[in-house]
């Protein structure tokens, strides 16, 4: 009896073609998720610069004081930055009761730096949130439209490079700066 010759792949030859597709998978979600991060981090960037200026504005309207307080934070071992919107009541710098969704604090992506200079004065330390205490804005927009002036620092921490400068002067405008250059500059 002659035998028939069937026609078909080897398990060799689908588990090589398998574990080619799986690393061809992996190098292309590594290269989505990295360009991720780049936006999701410019997104809460420019969140940071427009609600500052929607402060300056909103303190004006209310006739009421808000801050803006820079943390660190631990998670799952790795120190991130966050930033919260304080309004001044009698009782003391709390979370807005307006403008929730507006107000809502944001978490940096672990591996960026956030460097704080007011006035001039040198980079001021964050420090560790607690949570047993209320810590004071270190960046506030008075009723009466001025503000702390100073620059916020974005930062790569691998290698200290500058992502982001957010400008603010003693009128309550701010720049958002790539790189911490002015592009009309160039």
């Amino acid at each position: 009896m002659p035998r028939l010759h069937q026609a078909g792949f080897s398990l060799l030859e689908m588990l090589v073609t398998l574990i080619v597709i799986v690393l061809i998978t992996s190098l292309v979600s590594l290269a989505i998720n990295s360009g991720g991060q780049e936006i999701e981090l410019e997104a809460k960037v420019r969140n940071l610069g427009e609600v500052a200026a929607y402060a300056v504005d909103e303190a004006q309207l209310m006739g009421r004081d808000y801050g803006l307080l820079l943390q660190q934070e631990v998670v799952e071992r790795d120190t991130v930055y966050s930033y919260q919107w304080r309004e001044r009541l009698p009782e003391g710098w709390r979370a807005p009761t307006t403008g929730k969704d507006v107000f809502a604090g944001q978490t940096l992506p672990p591996g960026i730096e956030l460097e704080l200079e007011l006035e001039g004065a040198p980079v001021i330390d964050l420090g560790l949130a607690g949570a047993e205490e209320e810590l004071p804005p270190q960046v506030v927009f008075y009723s009466s439209g001025e503000t702390t002036a100073g620059a916020i620092d974005v930062r790569r921490r691998a290698d200290g490079e500058l992502l982001w400068r957010l400008d603010g002067d003693l009128l309550g405008r701010f720049r958002l700066l790539p790189r911490g250059e002015d592009p009309e500059l160039e």
